[in-house]
């Protein structure tokens, strides 16, 4: 089979789009942070243009951006990374690409989770490689367990987001571990996408590395730093594979936007950042407690700005119900098929990326819209 034609469309990028014709339209569907990042990232980028940084930096990217980088990995999770691990990417989805074509060949095979981030699978079947997609639901929290890799033959690579797109929950401290330690002892890469690590509202997120130094780690700067249209993220590496993701980003991207990095200099500034996370707590509260009285939810998310909600009661068709919800009342919301085939069609996704204002004018039209049918 033609490669292309196993990818399938992103369909929340469709919806933007037709949503975006809409004057009045209630924007549930984009996983966009819609507030601003810390003053200093304006401030540096704005130096950095009437400085004329317009040169390329090193494929690895700013080492003084790196440095930062470690030494958030220190004052978070006290772990001690050197920013000789650490590559800048263009965004995590830049970090994704390299990943996977530095640990994986043409015909490996890569675990995903179902539901999980479409983009994922699009990027293995780029590279020829098979996605196996790993069912999870509310029995194990949507957690990926160990007992279920070892059902499948052959996996090279684990990758598992945590909090995750699109249920918002947050791997265990003990789960995490427990995974990461059966893909040291099964020979297998462990790659975790940390990109709402920050954006956490009950418990604590833990990083991968701290449970071993093979572990691969992603994140960037677009969701809890709110900097998504400078596309920018970074992986952290083993030592032995830092060279071969340097020779792939020589060739495929040169090295990430300049400017991008410059202002992301700015971005750790920690009192600004908790400001952006306690809204986004007290929109994920008013929203998932409306959310509940008219739709059942299997996990209240602990991060991330997502709630995953069952439909089933009212259709079990997640496309058919987003596209005539949108162009009935203007609502949009991500249908679940986006993110794999467990039962996806009995789920929609909705972000809390919009103040509350905003979000009860769209549950209002969503109730409305639910007596119609």
């Amino acid at each position: 089979m033609d490669r292309l034609s196993q990818i399938r469309p992103f369909i929340v990028m469709d919806i933007v789009k037709k949503a975006s014709r809409i004057k009045d339209a209630v924007h549930f569907e984009i996983g966009e942070p819609d507030l601003q990042p810390p003053p200093a990232v304006w401030e540096l980028s704005e130096k950095a243009v009437k400085e004329k940084q317009n040169h390329y930096t090193e494929s690895l990217g700013l080492l003084e951006l790196r440095e930062k980088i470690s030494k958030f990995y220190y004052d978070k999770y006290n772990v001690e990374i050197s920013p000789d691990r650490i590559a800048l990417t263009v965004g995590t989805s830049g970090a994704f690409l390299v990943a996977y074509s530095i640990l994986l060949n043409a015909g490996d095979k890569i675990a995903l989770t179902d539901p999980s981030y479409p983009c994922y699978k699009n990027f293995a079947y780029l590279l020829d490689i098979n996605p196996v997609l790993i069912p999870i639901g509310k029995e194990t929290g949507y957690q990926l367990i160990p007992e279920q890799i070892e059902e499948y033959k052959d996996i090279k690579v684990v990758h598992i987001s945590s909090p995750s797109n699109p249920v918002g929950n947050v791997y265990s401290k003990e789960n995490l571990r427990e995974i990461v330690q059966y893909c040291e002892e099964n020979g297998i890469y462990f790659i975790s996408d940390e990109i709402y690590h920050g954006l956490v509202y009950e418990g604590k997120e833990h990083t991968a590395l701290e449970f071993s130094e093979n572990a691969i780690v992603i994140n960037g700067f677009s969701k809890y730093f709110c900097m998504p249209g400078f596309r920018l993220g970074w992986i952290i590496l083993p030592e032995k594979l830092i060279r071969k993701a340097e020779i792939v980003m020589q060739n495929v991207f040169i090295s990430p936007p300049t400017i991008s990095q410059y202002a992301a200099l700015g971005a750790f500034d920690y009192k600004h950042l908790e400001k952006n996370r306690l809204i986004f707590k007290e929109r994920r509260d008013f929203l998932y407690g409306e959310l509940k009285k008219i739709f059942d939810i299997d996990a209240k998310p602990q991060g991330a700005f997502y709630i995953w909600v069952n439909i089933e009661k009212y259709s079990e068709n997640s496309f058919e119900f987003a596209q005539k919800l949108l162009e009935e009342t203007g609502v949009a919301v991500t249908p679940g098929i986006d993110f794999g085939t467990n039962n996806t069609d009995k789920y929609i996704r909705f972000a809390y990326t919009r103040d509350i204002p905003e979000m009860e004018e769209g549950i209002n039209r969503i109730k409305e819209f639910l007596k119609s049918i």
